[in-house]
Formats: structure tokens, C-alpha cells, sequence
């Protein structure tokens, strides 16, 4: 997973913090989210411009991190 096509970083968005693209989900909350025990579907009901693969990213992002 590249999750450098879906996580961007702008200093003008959310103060820099890493963000789902197009989005002001940051990369920490839908992790956090997960970490709570949020299913997937969940959270793409709840927040429609999510796709599945951003999720992933996310994921990938905090790894890599």
C-alpha cells in the first residue's frame, strides 16, 4: 500500500497533522477509531468520503511511522 497517494500533509490543514486526502480526517483519529474497536463499515457509513482504501492507508501510514 502507498498510502503517499492518500495521506497528505498541509501546514494550512488541521496544523500540519497527516490527513485523508481531500478530507480533515486525520490520519490519527481513524486510527484511534479503529483502536476503539470500530468496525471498517462503520466508519465508512459515518464518514462517506472515506474509501476502504484509505483506511489501509492510514494503517500503512502509522506503521511506517
Amino acid at each position: 500500500m502507498d498510502w503517499q497517494e492518500r495521506i497528505t500533509v498541509d501546514p494550512k490543514v488541521l496544523v500540519g497533522k497527516p490527513v485523508v486526502h481531500g478530507t480533515r480526517l486525520s490520519v490519527e483519529f481513524i486510527v484511534d477509531l479503529l483502536a476503539q474497536g470500530w468496525p471498517e463499515s462503520e466508519l465508512l457509513r459515518n464518514y462517506p468520503g472515506l474509501e476502504p482504501e484509505d483506511i489501509r492507508a492510514c494503517l500503512a501510514y502509522a506503521a511506517s511511522e
